[in-house]
């Protein structure tokens, strides 16, 4: 309200309703301050700060120096702004003697701390410190975490962050376990240039009791590590990895590192310009369950995609150039099912170019006339084939030329009225290609799955990858609809079939493609206002109308309650390794009570096996400064020394201060 400046000595004296803003964000409010030396130094009594992480720091005096370094008497610190009890408690706070903040170390030290939460005191401790708000990093430990397991027994992990530079650090996360010791792991980061970055994660353990825990976990020393990184060349080039190496299939989902079950290691070099595009790689796949044919799982190297497309338009459209080059090795050939043979060596080169054109006409439509031609050479070694002597092919080279041309023509109509605009589009294709050749010779890496749908019925080619072809000449017929409501919802239909009009068809049983007139595959998603989205697909037999597939999705949110439903009904395609029926619903929502409380759950049931796969259910609160969940866990799968069971988890996060969670598991399931 008031400010008095002495020149001798150079002293300001605010008075009455001080409010200071300093440069890093923090707000300073007191009844009486004092500040010299260019607001170096000074003091203030019965003050208030407020932290740029929305905390406050309220003092009975603060007396700062050097600029840097400020004191402060009697204090209580909190995230509460609006979780504050009817008498002016805030559900928790810190109460301290003494509190001194170092913006040089940007950090905050609390000596004789006491933490209360709802107005009772359940902490203390004669020293704690924690970073400031401007601190994007410091060395420290984190919140610990606490779990109780009938493997483990008791565990403890207590987290510590070791800033070493401002580009690189490291992370101790040991876990302390009454039953199988001590789980060591360290996370190393690094950004050594200031243009990429990577990782090394490493974990292992000594286990005391392994007999406790069945194959393949049943061994002493158990680890695994994991590194990825990604370098800039230049503007234009990358450079990176990402790689795991690990005693055991279960390792890492038994102690909770992650939940993968199969591993993707690659190394690569990527490059585009504007759009060329050009990467070279190296793979190696790994199934980590066990039914997984361990020998099966290939090494892929090279692996090269370079696409190059002509600035100038040859005949009025754009040509484009496609080279793959890949060379798969494996221990052992198989046949995962019928329609997919892979042999111990398949190395493909191919060359693919590309045209097309669009044109807009007078009337609206746009007509997209397309060619496309693919040579392939192929080196093939113990390719399996029951048709000759052994029942493996020798090596062999094989060669082929796959021309395909067609055409695209949609003609939208759209139309205005109180309803919104509507767009209404059909589409119609037509496509000749040569037939599919050379079969037996070749391996089926790239193109294993086929799943026909709403979203494939107009691409030129149906399947997923250059090791299958779809031949022949076919007719893809259908519409798109769209409608935009005024209030910004919307409305999506499609629906189409394929007519295979001459040639080989490529397809077979359970393709949905196979007859020369397919299924119908439609689609419907429904958004009418913005708190609710409805989808639909199908795919039906076009003779009986039989559904083959369906799948039925929900997102939405009333009032204060939100969840999603997802539903698939799928018929078996054993030439396509789906081997049997698939009928799932996924299922979660939650309802938000009053006062910041609120319960969840959800539940995966599969009802062709007619049983659970996970179900959870809880409870949780959650305000400006804190949060908290109970919640009830089951998992029904297992997998060697991944055990199907039940737990109980608690999480709590005091903001700013950091989150812990306890979880116990119990009355194993044998299922």
């Amino acid at each position: 309200n008031r400010v008095v400046y002495n020149t001798k000595p150079a002293q300001i004296d605010p008075q009455g309703e001080v409010r200071l803003t300093e440069p890093n964000g923090n707000v300073m409010e007191a009844n009486v301050a004092q500040l010299q030396n260019r607001f170096r130094d000074g003091f203030a009594r019965h003050l208030r700060l407020l932290l740029t992480n929305d905390s406050t720091l309220t003092a009975d005096y603060a007396e700062r120096s050097e600029g840097y370094l400020t004191i402060y008497d009697r204090v209580t610190y909190t995230r509460c702004k609006y979780c504050i009890f009817k008498d002016g408690t805030p559900l928790w706070q810190i109460k301290s003697r003494k509190v001194t903040h170092n913006e040089d170390d940007m950090r905050i030290y609390h000596e004789d701390a006491t933490m209360e939460f709802a107005g009772t005191p359940v902490f203390w401790t004669p020293y704690f410190s924690h970073p400031d708000p401007q601190a994007k990093k410091a060395s420290g430990f984190l919140t610990p975490a606490f779990q109780i397991s009938d493997e483990f027994g008791f565990g403890v992990e207590i987290p510590y962050f070791w800033n070493l530079a401002p580009h690189y650090d490291i992370t101790f996360r040991p876990v302390i376990t009454s039953e199988q010791g001590v789980l060591g792991r360290a996370i190393w980061r690094h950004r050594p240039n200031g243009r990429g970055e990577y990782f090394v994660d490493g974990a292992g353990i000594y286990q005391l009791n392994p007999d406790d825990l069945a194959a393949p976990g049943d061994v002493r020393w158990r680890g695994w590590l994991h590194t990825r990184g990604e370098f800039d060349i230049n503007a234009n080039w990358v450079w990176g990895w990402d790689g795991k190496l690990f005693s055991d299939r279960t390792f890492a989902r038994k102690y909770k590192l992650n939940s993968e079950t199969d591993v993707v290691d690659v190394a690569y070099v990527t490059g585009a310009d504007d759009r060329n595009y050009f990467t070279a790689r190296a793979y190696h796949f790994e199934g980590l369950l066990s039914t997984d044919v361990k020998d099966a799982f290939p090494t892929m190297a090279p692996y090269i995609r370079h696409n190059y497309v002509l600035n100038n338009t040859v005949f009025g459209g754009v040509l484009g150039f496609n080279t793959y080059v890949d060379s798969i090795h494996r221990e052992r050939s198989w046949v995962p099912f019928t329609t997919v043979r892979q042999g111990t060596d398949q190395t493909r080169f191919s060359l693919d170019v590309d045209w097309r054109r669009k044109i807009i006409g007078s009337m609206g439509t746009e007509i997209t006339p397309f060619a496309n031609v693919r040579g392939d050479l192929y080196i093939t070694d113990n390719l399996p084939d029951p048709t000759v002597p052994g029942g493996f092919r020798d090596e062999e080279v094989t060669t082929r030329v796959l021309p395909k041309a067609g055409v695209d023509i949609r003609w939208p109509f759209i139309r205005q009225d109180a309803l919104g605009q509507h767009v209404f589009t059909p589409v119609v294709q037509f496509i000749t290609a040569s037939n599919e050749t050379n079969l037996q010779n070749i391996g089926n890496e790239d193109a294993v799955t086929l799943n026909f749908d709403h979203s494939s019925i107009f691409l030129e080619d149906r399947f997923t990858g250059n090791d299958r072809f779809e031949g022949g000449t076919r007719a893809n017929v259908g519409f798109l609809y769209n409608i935009l409501f005024p209030n910004g919802g919307f409305a999506r239909v499609s629906l189409g079939e394929s007519f295979h009009i001459a040639g080989r068809n490529s397809f077979v049983s359970g393709a949905g493609l196979e007859n020369d007139v397919s299924d119908l595959v439609g689609a419907i998603a429904l958004q009418p206002f913005p708190h609710l989205r409805l989808t639909y697909q199908i795919r039906l037999d076009e003779s009986d109308f039989d559904i083959h597939s369906q799948e039925l999705g929900a997102v939405f949110e009333f009032w204060r309650l939100s969840g999603n439903v997802n539903y698939v009904d799928v018929e078996a395609e054993p030439n396509y390794g789906r081997l049997v029926d698939q009928k799932q619903l996924w299922a979660a929502g939650e309802l938000r009570l009053n006062g910041g409380w609120s319960v969840f759950g959800g539940v995966r049931y599969d009802f062709e096996d007619d049983r659970p796969v996970q179900n959870f259910v809880g409870l949780g609160y959650d305000c400006d400064c804190f949060n908290f969940k109970l919640y009830y866990f089951e998992n029904f799968t297992s997998d060697g020394d991944i055990e199907a069971d039940q737990r109980f988890v608690v999480s709590i996060d005091f903001k700013t201060l950091g989150s812990t969670s306890i979880g116990s598991t119990f009355n194993r399931i044998d299922r």
